[in-house]
């Protein structure tokens, strides 16, 4: 399946329904067929990672135990398919803070890239929102997909792109801040994925 070695998954909007802000573990939901979605890139030997902007810490709405919890709770699910993340990271701050973390800054990258000797050329983008798109290019992903759950509908309004007719699509020329791909859901992006 692919030369992709490794996928940064964005996690509200592309692997779990994006609820706002989310602090409690009770309401952690995964979007329909994403844990099967990771199970078949895991199955191929792909790393999955998940990479996360969590302003919620930094704006006061939930503390670190509680992001814990969602992590655990969410953890635990993923575990029901026979899914295990290599590692995941989060951006803790508010947007105005200007760390260097808060995608589509590259610092999660860099600590992933650093920890566990990831490449750039053998590395997918797949997440909900502009911002996830912008980070990975500004890394260097081999691919990058907009998926079209979570925000991902304004999101793909918003950088000009036409409506999806089928599951997915390859971008054949994208202009500046577009994606490579786009795909209906995480499913139809793991399928776009083995088609490489």
């Amino acid at each position: 399946m692919s030369d992709i070695e490794a996928v940064l998954l964005d996690r509200d909007g592309t692997v779990i329904e994006d609820e706002h802000y989310l602090g409690d573990p009770a309401r952690v939901r995964l979007i329909p067929g994403a844990a099967q979605a990771l199970a078949r890139l895991q199955s191929a030997g792909m790393r999955l990672f998940l990479v996360s902007n969590q302003s919620g810490l930094g704006r006061g709405y939930f503390t670190e135990a509680d992001y814990l919890a969602v992590h655990t709770r969410l953890m635990d699910l993923l575990a029901e398919h026979g899914v295990h993340l290599t590692d995941a990271t989060f951006c803790p701050h508010a947007p105005d803070a200007g760390c260097a973390c808060r995608k589509p800054r590259t610092g999660q990258w860099d600590m992933l890239r650093a920890r566990h000797t990831l490449q750039a050329a053998t590395t997918a983008v797949i997440g909900d929102k502009a911002s996830d798109i912008a980070f990975g290019q500004a890394l260097g992903a081999r691919l990058t997909i907009l998926a079209l759950t979570g925000h991902g509908r304004n999101e793909a309004r918003k950088l000009g792109l036409p409506p999806l007719a089928g599951s997915h699509v390859i971008l054949p020329d994208p202009a500046p801040g577009q994606p490579d791909a786009v795909a209906r859901d995480l499913a139809a992006a793991v399928d776009l994925i083995a088609t490489l």
